[in-house]
């Protein structure tokens, strides 16, 4: 346990950050390996503790309860001006 904690991060999220769900449910009739296994993004809603979230995709979703394990931070694509100017 000493070793687990010395290696462990906890990432805080704040409320109304984007988020990616890991949600490693599998499809019929596809190829596990090129499904995905994260979903989102999502919002955070709410934090209802230290580890435990309460996240949403959108208003017409339901709100989903969710440990912090699951949960990975959301990052924007940034394009760059550079690749408009290919000739």
């Amino acid at each position: 346990k000493t070793w687990y904690d010395l290696k462990a991060r906890q990432i805080y999220f704040e409320v109304r950050q984007k988020v990616w769900l890991y949600n490693p449910r599998r499809r019929k009739g596809r190829s596990p390996k090129l499904q995905s296994n994260w979903e989102g993004p999502y919002f955070v809603i709410r934090k209802l503790s230290d580890v435990v979230y309460c996240i949403c995709k959108s208003n017409k979703h339901r709100n989903k309860v969710v440990h912090s394990d699951r949960l990975a931070p959301y990052l924007e694509r940034q394009l760059d001006n550079s690749m408009n100017k290919c000739k």
